[in-house]
């Protein structure tokens, strides 16, 4: 089906049912074919594969998740469109229709009640931009048994998950994902393909999850506090930013920790690499030890 003919089937399915996209969900339902043809490409799908996809709206990706893959569970809040999707796929039982908030259900008893035998699993999603992070930030750090997670969100945070050190996309999210998976970057997604127009262009990205972090730290929830810290106020220098009582050390200390680490106290939190995060870090854990 053509970009024409999936926004008229979009816009004729909403009519049908009287529905209006609400605006504070951020419902924007795509509707070009090629995307979504980028989007499977990305995603790798086979018939032992299963999918977990968050927010199908009224199922133009579900559909084509249906036809490639072994078993699809899809999560959707809005419950005006639980039945728009279980009428479409009433005579596809490996297709789950789950009504439900993606932050507060039990992904873990979801993936394994019905992916459990699925090899891959991917998540695949058109994420609402005002939950995006949090969404994202989820998926990975619950560890979920997931092989792959392909994206659709605002460009702007794409270019900040898929940023280089040193870079003015470069922030925090961009370190914290990197520790969970290798991102890249698939297409960009102008704003006309969607029903309705949002005002920003999006872009798809992928995450292939990491089987373990490529550093080793002792202490992870160190790492991160590191991490915000130094991308907290970025005209700070590292030594500033992390001399704020956040990590618990005073400059002095956080100064001699940096030096050892190699790493200038004056440069920002923007130039390091994930690897130098990690350097501080385990430093700053043999501080708080001795």
């Amino acid at each position: 089906m053509d970009e024409v003919g999936i926004a008229g089937r979009t816009r004729q399915l909403l009519a049908e049912r009287g529905l209006r996209l609400k605006k504070s969900l951020g419902q924007h339902f795509l509707t070009d074919r090629r995307i979504l043809d980028q989007m499977m490409e990305a995603a790798g799908l086979g018939p032992e594969a299963g999918v977990l996809e968050i927010g199908p709206g009224i199922g133009a990706l579900t559909e084509r998740l249906a036809m490639a893959a072994g078993q699809v569970v899809a999560v959707e809040l809005d419950d005006r469109l639980i039945p728009v999707l279980n009428s479409l796929f009433s005579g596809q039982p490996h297709v789950h229709i789950v009504h439900g908030d993606v932050m507060s259900l039990d992904l873990s008893r979801l993936l394994r009640d019905h992916l459990g035998n699925c090899n891959p699993i991917c998540a695949v999603a058109n994420l609402p931009y005002y939950v995006t992070s949090p969404i994202l930030m989820r998926l990975l750090e619950e560890k979920l048994p997931l092989d792959r997670i392909v994206i659709m969100i605002q460009k702007e945070v794409a270019e900040r998950l898929t940023a280089s050190p040193g870079s003015k996309a470069y922030g925090s999210i961009t370190v914290a994902t990197r520790y969970y998976a290798e991102t890249e970057w698939v297409t960009r997604v102008p704003a006309h393909v969607f029903v309705p127009q949002p005002q920003v262009d999006s872009a798809v990205i992928r995450l292939n999850i990491r089987q373990r972090p490529p550093v080793e730290v002792r202490d992870e929830a160190l790492l991160f506090r590191v991490i915000r810290a130094s991308f907290g106020q970025r005209r700070k220098t590292l030594l500033n930013a992390l001399s704020t009582g956040v990590v618990g050390e005073g400059k002095e200390i956080i100064s001699r920790v940096l030096l050892e680490a190699g790493i200038d106290p004056k440069r920002r939190g923007e130039t390091l690499s994930l690897e130098e995060f990690a350097l501080v870090t385990n430093r700053l854990d043999e501080v708080a030890r001795n």
